[in-house]
């Protein structure tokens, strides 16, 4: 296992740990998202280099554009729910409430 891989693999996985047990703020949940999200940007980065080849070089700039897509929308959803429910805490929202 090659130090990109092990770093790869620990900051997917250190994300995906930060997502599931601190999931107290809407704005944790996000940046643990956001990691998750930069970590792959980074394999799928290294990749196409790891395998000598060219033909995977736009897929990094199409994730990366959905991932800025994915925080714009989880930041206007976390100012909407602080304006209707005062705070950002995910034990205060009832999703099956409208």
């Amino acid at each position: 296992m090659t130090l990109m891989h092990f770093s790869f693999c620990t900051s997917f996985f250190l994300g995906l740990v930060g997502l599931s047990l601190h999931r107290t703020h809407l704005l944790s949940a996000l940046l643990c998202l956001e990691g998750v999200m930069l970590s792959l940007y980074i394999g799928l980065c290294s990749w196409p280099t790891h395998l000598c080849s060219s033909t995977l070089t736009t897929a990094p700039m199409v994730m990366l554009t959905f991932s800025a897509c994915e925080a714009g929308v989880g930041l206007s959803l976390m100012v909407a729910t602080t304006r209707t429910h005062g705070t950002d805490n995910l034990h205060n929202l009832n999703l099956l409430q409208c």
